[in-house]
């Protein structure tokens, strides 16, 4: 018992914490490059394969086809109750969108470029990883004030 102890007291030092973590998600990464990489088909909104919608329409890589309450989306059904209004809307472009829009070709890729557009992308792909980069965040920004904190002077 006084070993696990001495283990917990080691682990909650300040200037600890941040080495384990980086080892930690070191780890994952040099796991996550051993693995596998594909497209899941089995989607509830599939995504066309990379760059097969580039210059064919300016939401790729975003566009999944119909038209807004007019011709449905090609889309899978989660829940068979809503399968008469399915696909009638995946998006809505404001005025501002939709002259971007009908200007360029690279409007999908504009929204991939903000930050809130790269984290849909990483957990479109990733199935449940949201919760460990949301947590992952939340650790860091503490280990930074815990750091600030302690290093104030």
């Amino acid at each position: 018992m006084k070993k696990l102890g001495k283990i917990w007291n080691y682990l909650s030092k300040p200037e600890v914490v941040p080495r384990i973590f980086s080892i930690f998600i070191a780890l994952i990464f040099v796991f996550g490059l051993l693995m596998p990489h594909y497209l899941n088909p089995d989607q509830l909104y599939p995504k066309p394969v990379p760059h097969s919608q580039t210059l064919k329409t300016p939401l790729a890589p975003y566009d999944r086809g119909g038209v807004p309450l007019k011709v449905p989306a090609k889309l899978k059904s989660q829940y068979p109750q809503y399968e008469p209004d399915l696909g009638m809307i995946t998006a809505y472009l404001t005025p501002v969108a939709n002259w971007i829009k009908d200007k360029t070709y690279y409007f999908g890729t504009t929204i991939v470029s903000t930050p809130g557009g790269i984290l849909d992308e990483i957990l479109y792909y990733t199935r449940g990883m949201d919760t460990v980069l949301e947590s992952s965040i939340l650790l860091i920004s503490f280990i930074i004030f815990s750091w600030m904190f302690f290093n104030k002077d």
